[in-house]
Parts: C-alpha cells; sequence; structure tokens
C-alpha cells in the first residue's frame, strides 16, 4: 500500500521502481494544495472540454456549410452561429403546425393540377410511371362498351320500378342487360390482350398491375376519367 506524504514537503530528484514500473517525482511538488482526504492530485475533466450539445451544435453548423455545395458563398461567422443555435424542436409549436398546413395544402393544390395536365411529378404514386401512362393514353384512344355500363345499370333499376314485376318486358330488360354484361366483358378481355401487347413491344417487360390499371379505367365515363385524358380518341400512343 501506497505511503502518503505530509503536506508542504519537496521532493528531490529520486526514482522508485515497483513492478517494474519507474515513477519519477517532481523535483519541487506542493501537496499542499491537495484537498482533505486526497493522498495524490485527482484529475478531473478539463473545464475547456466540449460539452455533448456543443458537439452536435458544431456538426450542424458544419453539415449546413457542405450543404451549400461547391461555388456557394461561404457562410459568415454569424451564419454559422445562428445555425448552431437553431433548436432541434421548434419553439412556436402553433406556428410549426401552421406552416405544416399550408405545405399540405400546396402539394394538395398541386397533385390536383397534375391530374388535370397529366404531369408527372405531382400525380399520385399510382398513376405514376411511363407504363402507367401508356396506358392511359392507349385507353382514352379507343371507344369503350365499358364507359356506359353504368348508365345501362341505372336504366336498369329505374325501369324496374316502373314496370311490375311479373311482367314479360321485364324479363327482356333484364336478358338485354346482361348481354351488355357480358358485351363489356369481351370488350374488355380483348383490351386487355392488345394493351399487354403495346407494352410489351415498346417497354418489354410489363409492370406488375398496368394492364389491370388500363383495364379498370376503360369501365370509368371519359369525362369522369383521373387523370383527365390527354389524347383524343383515335391518337394512339406511339
Amino acid at each position: 500500500m501506497a505511503k502518503t506524504l505530509p503536506p508542504g514537503v519537496a521532493l528531490g530528484n529520486r526514482t522508485w521502481r515497483r513492478g517494474g514500473l519507474i515513477r519519477q517525482a517532481a523535483r519541487h511538488v506542493d501537496f499542499g494544495a491537495v484537498p482533505a482526504g486526497y493522498s495524490v492530485v485527482v484529475f478531473g475533466r478539463k473545464k475547456d472540454e466540449p460539452s455533448a450539445q456543443d458537439q452536435v451544435d458544431q456538426l450542424a453548423a458544419d453539415a449546413a456549410v457542405k450543404g451549400a455545395g461547391k461555388g456557394a458563398p461561404t457562410p459568415k461567422r454569424k451564419e454559422q452561429e445562428a445555425a448552431r443555435k437553431r433548436p432541434l424542436v421548434p419553439t412556436d409549436r402553433k406556428a410549426s403546425k401552421e406552416a405544416e398546413r399550408i405545405a399540405v395544402q400546396d402539394q394538395r393544390q398541386k397533385m390536383r393540377q397534375a391530374l388535370d395536365t397529366g404531369d408527372e411529378k405531382y400525380l399520385p404514386l399510382r398513376d405514376k410511371g411511363p407504363q402507367k401512362r401508356f396506358a392511359r393514353d392507349y385507353v382514352d384512344a379507343r371507344f369503350s362498351l365499358g364507359e356506359y355500363l353504368m348508365f345501362g345499370a341505372l336504366l336498369f333499376v329505374v325501369i324496374s320500378f316502373i314496370i311490375p314485376s311479373g311482367s314479360d318486358a321485364l324479363s327482356y330488360i333484364l336478358i338485354g342487360f346482361w348481354v351488355m354484361f357480358l358485351a363489356v366483358f369481351a370488350d374488355v378481355f380483348i383490351l386487355s390482350r392488345k394493351l399487354r401487347k403495346g407494352l410489351t413491344q415498346k417497354f418489354g417487360d410489363v409492370e406488375r398491375g398496368t394492364v389491370w390499371y388500363g383495364s379498370m379505367r376503360s369501365l370509368q365515363f371519359r369525362r369522369l376519367r383521373l387523370p383527365k385524358p390527354q389524347v383524343q380518341r383515335g391518337q394512339y400512343p406511339a
């Protein structure tokens, strides 16, 4: 066990060997400043050592400088200090929610405009992609029986309330509705085959769900389709 030295004793230039280690004492060491209860000076954390928050702020400032890009002017010292002091969580929650609400409204407005103009950048995810655009243009360029299926079903419901249930005319109308339904089914089947062939010739591999996407679009009335048609009848995509 190491011996403690009394305060105020000056050591000479002496060396001790213990366990193969060499300990060199200082020429003049004053132990008077050693706190009570300690036999040697306790080395603690340096006062000028940066804290964790300072390191985070420094990294944020460095990232802001690097994010400026090549050729951009170097931010001033005041701007760097302001970037370090910027809080990670906004202090004004009301203003933050208002800004978020405005951003969401702006995004929705751009999406609505894209559904009218066909702008690929702001279209919904289900409508994005060159194959989806090809399918839309191909379907919009042709006449489909499925466009009028909804009107035929509505007409059948109205007539069924007018004509008595036991009438022969109602049976004929029902048969006519089923004939129309089968004709629409055949038209959609032919469309899907032609659409798949056109996609294969233009893109090679057909993305999953693209043919179904075009088939379901053919069942919608032309003026109610979204995104809106960008081609005229007979204007098939190349």
